[in-house]
């Protein structure tokens, strides 16, 4: 080999060695964002509910002053974390329960919006689990609804045992809106439990590869190769687990409960069609309800009426 020819071949090994480099600081910089724990303060949350939703306030200002919205706690065996949720008992004793789970980056408190319909409307109990790292929860990263179906799936335990007659399981529906919609539907792909009677997902995506793939086009201007099998090597690597593995759309097909689909026609943060796969991997029952010009997680907000003679019908359907 002449000199030129080794002191190009020394630049070529250079150079991969140096986008290799960058390859993996993104990979680091991408997980690290994606995955960072962090919520909103009760006090905005709060805000944004009377402010957003202003029928659920009368609601929400009574439970707080009678002191009906408590909390608990358990332990999470993996890792000794502190898991925290937000429960208020029906006004008339019932052994119907709804578990209540949120978004991402969200908390237990935004879901007050679904305790309002179950509870003030549809006279249920409601439990709603801060998810890890967000809330009061411990959790040193963001689950994106995998592993967090495990922990949601001890709350669905704890709430049975809550909310129970003497003789009596409850009957139990489990519903999430936007990742928590991804973690109810690969909740549901579990082993079920016999007080579980139905699920209900609103802008839930099909997997985390998916949303991830998007959000890297949408936020940082980057295609999915190879910046998107960088980052989920990692977290396989560091927390057990692949953006492809994290998979709403393989769990519901294992899912032989009845599930109604909700998604606004106008989602673009989580596109309205990724609820169709979703919808045609899950065998019957199921329903699904296109709320008409609704943005992300803004279909209640829009037809909170509509929203729940939807979800009446669903579970009257379901003798829930």
């Amino acid at each position: 080999m002449t000199s030129v020819g080794r002191r190009l071949l020394k630049w070529g090994l250079a150079l991969i060695v140096v986008v290799i480099g960058v390859v993996v600081a993104l990979s680091c910089y991408m997980l690290s964002y994606s995955l960072a724990p962090g919520s909103d303060s009760d006090e905005h949350v709060l805000e944004r509910l009377h402010a957003e939703t202003p029928w659920v306030g009368p609601w929400l200002d009574s439970i707080q002053a009678t002191h009906a919205l408590r909390d608990t706690f358990i332990t999470r065996e993996s890792d000794g974390a502190r898991m925290h949720a937000w429960w208020v008992a029906a006004d008339v004793p019932t052994t119907r329960v709804a578990v209540l789970v949120h978004g991402y980056k969200c908390q237990a408190l935004s879901m007050l919006k679904m305790g309002y319909m179950f509870h003030h409307e549809l006279g249920y109990n409601i439990l709603l689990p801060d998810l890890a790292a967000h809330g009061r929860s411990q959790g040193e990263v963001i689950g994106m609804g995998w592993t967090d179906r495990l922990d949601v799936l001890r709350w669905m335990q704890v709430a049975n045992e809550l909310f129970r007659a003497d003789s009596a399981m409850t009957r139990m529906v489990v519903m999430g809106i936007s990742m928590g919609a991804a973690t109810v539907m690969c909740v549901s792909g579990e082993p079920q439990p016999p007080y579980v009677k139905a699920y209900i997902e609103d802008c839930g995506y099909t997997s985390v590869w998916d949303e991830f793939a998007g959000e890297a086009r949408n936020q940082f201007g980057v295609p999915e190769f190879p910046l998107l099998y960088t980052t989920s090597a990692l977290c396989k690597l560091r927390y057990g687990w692949s953006f492809g593995q994290a998979s709403p759309l393989n769990q519901v097909k294992k899912c032989r409960l009845p599930m109604l689909f909700i998604h606004g026609d106008a989602d673009d943060y989580v596109p309205t069609r990724m609820v169709h796969p979703l919808y045609e991997a899950k065998p019957q029952p199921k329903q699904l309800w296109l709320a008409p010009g609704a943005g992300h997680d803004r279909s209640y907000n829009l037809y909170p009426d509509q929203y729940a003679a939807h979800v009446r019908a669903f579970l009257a359907a379901h003798q829930i």
